[in-house]
């Protein structure tokens, strides 16, 4: 461009010159002839050519102009070139990204991106700040914006240094000292574990349990007469605890198992036999209730010979022991027995150093917090210790014996309760004891750090799902309206709309009615457990679906009241308590408060519950029966009306109930009498018996002899649900 208006102004400027030379020619002629003509010719003079310096003045307007528009013509193609970069702008975009990065990577605000996702089906009332986008939405909005798309990998976070605190390399053997046995009582459900553990201990644990059942796991420490001491597990034997009994059987050393001798082996029992074997721990076979007239210990020897249970009578290495937990007969044979055993495996210890152990139960108690019952397995507990389980950390405050007396210190094989947890750790965490309350958040820190990630993996992997399967329907879409008019697509996504609207107070309340939302409270971590391992099995959502809106620890609370009030639901609670005042506030809020003692009369009454959301079945409730003798027409009007000639055989017939044809053994009608007649007389009621003429509310129907007319009336039925827990 430069070079083209370089040549133009030489061109102008040979131009000029040439113009001033020709016109300096002129000057010089004119000069001559002006003498000879300005007498005759007076307008000669006055007769003007164009000056040469208005030409000029022309020309150099003209240059001028045409510069101007050069300069701006240069201009706009500068600002095109510089659109044109701009708008090949690079933006580095990943799967999963929300509206809020979306938004911040294009350097836009947010309403940008939801004006970029307008007109497209994606439903922008539902979309906020945090919500993911698919990948179709993506490369949706970075089109609109005319911007360059570029997939990155996922953003990865710096790889922290692990934190994590650990258990101790092996002792020294020549540290090792002899410690107690840690025995855990197992066995089915009521075959008196702990009636048998009752009389070791001489207390009353027993008769303080609902219905002889324990429901959750208790550590006692049990002294013998001969000085050695035993560490006792009572494990639950109900159905439900089955996660209870594998975890007691993690941190034992000998399993009794304990069978009745007139009962033999069961479900339970089988169970148990497993759980040994597979945390590897040897057996003593306890035969109980042997005062009992119809016990039959060899035939229980027996039955265990089928789960690879041998006996030393029949040869094995297991042994037998003959008790009755209701008399006492035989029990320190039982413990002597132990004991052999647990010489036998030479039990050692390391009592020094940091402190290593198992979460055997945790509660929450009233006025004193988050209460664990723990089994020391290494190094001695003592006052002011730092302790980490899961994903928190405890300063021992206080801890005590199976009796509740305060203890100085808790050796190995010990059970103990520990006082001063920050939150509730879960039944079966590692203890590890670190060296200060720093170090104990740091580890905390890192383990929720870890589980956060391992969570960010899950919910990728989720989004990838959701991904295609959104592409998936969106391509399908694409196929459905791919051959439609836009007049005719615009109208069919405007009926789908139509139909996702809001569903009508009829409809909503008939849906809600389908779900029973339900919040769940236990005294212990491992009651909980049991409860929601139970709800797992639930299998009936296709009749009313089972939505468990929050769980926990403790005695019932106000905030548990208000979560029920909000989602409509019903509170179960389990060996918990509701004061007065919850009680009064749920009552208020029309909140149902259930609690229970026994585990299965807790799920008796959830299914209980259950049925209650079912639609109520009809069932038909015969009245009477007729025969049909004859049949025949009555003109009324200009109308010819079908009559049947019936004789009543069984029970009655009654006008006001409802009516049905049985031809064959099919039923070809059903619905209500226009008219019922004992002789000419019309009549309500038809006894058996007697002879009566009707006629019903289808004019059209024929008669035929020997159909038959039944009376019913129809009841609503309560329908059980279908969901069996397995006990």
């Amino acid at each position: 461009m430069n070079q083209k208006m370089l040549k133009l102004e030489n061109v102008l400027r040979f131009h000029t010159v040439c113009r001033q030379l020709h016109s300096l020619g002129r000057r010089r002629t004119s000069a001559q002839w002006q003498c000879v003509f300005s007498s005759a010719y007076p307008a000669w003079t006055a007769q003007q050519y164009p000056q040469p310096w208005q030409t000029d003045m022309l020309f150099g307007t003209a240059l001028s102009q045409y510069r101007l528009l050069v300069t701006k013509k240069e201009e706009k193609s500068r600002k095109s070139q510089s659109s044109s970069t701009k708008s090949k702008k690079e933006v580095e975009v990943w799967i999963g990204m929300t509206v809020e990065e979306m938004a911040r990577v294009m350097e836009k605000d947010i309403d940008y991106i939801y004006e970029a996702l307008m007109n497209t089906a994606i439903n922008i009332d539902s979309l906020e700040a945090d919500s993911h986008l698919d990948e179709v939405w993506i490369k949706e909005i970075i089109k609109k914006a005319g911007m360059k798309l570029k997939w990155s990998k996922l953003k990865q976070d710096k790889v922290r240094e692990n934190k994590d605190a650990v258990r101790r390399p092996q002792a020294d053997p020549a540290l090792l000292i002899p410690r107690s046995p840690v025995v855990t009582i197992m066995g089915h459900v009521d075959h008196g574990k702990t009636t048998l553990l009752d009389k070791l201990r001489k207390t009353q644990v027993a008769a303080m349990e609902a219905g002889g059942i324990t429901q959750h796991i208790g550590a006692f420490l049990v002294s013998l007469p001969s000085g050695e001491k035993i560490t006792f597990l009572d494990t639950p034997g109900h159905a439900a605890f089955s996660a209870m009994r594998a975890r007691g059987a993690q941190v034992t050393d000998i399993v009794i198992l304990v069978v009745a001798a007139d009962d033999g082996v069961m479900k339970q029992t089988v169970e148990s036999i497993q759980h040994a074997k597979d945390a590897q721990v040897p057996i003593v076979l306890a035969i109980n209730k042997c005062d009992k007239p119809e016990a039959d210990p060899e035939k229980v020897k027996k039955e265990l010979l089928a789960y690879d249970v041998v006996c030393e009578d029949y040869g094995g290495d297991v042994q037998a022991v003959h008790v009755s937990a209701l008399t006492g007969d035989n029990l320190m044979a039982l413990a002597e027995a132990t004991i052999t055993l647990a010489e036998i495996l030479e039990l050692k210890a390391d009592p020094s150093g940091p402190v290593e152990g198992t979460v055997i139960e945790s509660f929450t108690d009233k006025g004193r917090g988050p209460v664990t019952t723990a089994i020391i397995q290494r190094g001695t507990l003592r006052k002011g210790s730092i302790l980490v389980a899961g994903k928190t950390w405890a300063k021992v405050r206080l801890m005590f014996d199976e009796n509740g007396k305060t203890i100085n210190e808790a050796c190995p094989s010990m059970p103990v309760g520990i006082i001063g947890w920050r939150d509730l750790p879960s039944a079966g965490d590692e203890i590890l004891e670190v060296e200060s309350e720093a170090r104990a958040r740091e580890v905390v820190d890192w383990r929720k750090y870890e589980q956060e990630q391992e969570r960010n993996e899950e919910d990728l992997k989720i989004i990838e799902e959701k991904r295609k399967e959104h592409q998936e329907a969106h391509r399908k879409a694409r196929e459905k309206y791919g051959t439609l008019h836009w007049k005719e697509r615009s109208f069919i996504k405007y009926q789908e709309k139509k139909e996702q609207k809001f569903l009508r107070p009829k409809e909503k309340t008939e849906r809600d009615s389908n779900i029973l939302p339900i919040i769940i409270k236990g005294d212990v971590d491992g009651s909980v457990e049991a409860i929601l391992d139970i709800m797992d099995t639930y299998d009936a959502s296709h009749e009313c679906e089972l939505e468990l809106v929050h769980f926990g620890v403790g005695d019932i609370s106000e905030n548990d009241v208000n979560l029920a009030d909000t989602f409509h639901g019903v509170i179960y609670g389990f060996n918990v308590n509701a004061g007065s005042v919850i009680q009064q506030a749920a009552a208020k809020k029309g909140v149902k408060i259930k609690l229970h003692k026994v585990i299965y009369r807790l799920i008796e009454d959830l299914q209980e519950e259950l049925s209650t959301r079912l639609p109520c079945a009809v069932e038909e409730y015969t009245v009477g029966e007729a025969s049909i003798l004859a049949s025949f027409s009555v003109t009324e009007g200009k109308k010819k009306i079908p009559v049947a000639g019936c004789r009543v055989q069984k029970g009655q017939l009654e006008k006001q109930k409802k009516f049905k044809l049985i031809r064959n053994g099919h039923v070809i009608w059903k619905g209500s009498l226009t008219s019922l007649k004992h002789h000419k007389d019309d009549v309500s009621v038809i006894k058996t018996g007697m002879d009566c003429g009707l006629s019903l509310d289808e004019e059209k129907l024929e008669f035929k002899v020997g159909d038959e007319i039944v009376c019913y009336e129809e009841k609503e039925v309560l329908v059980k649900t279908s969901w069996d827990p397995g006990f």
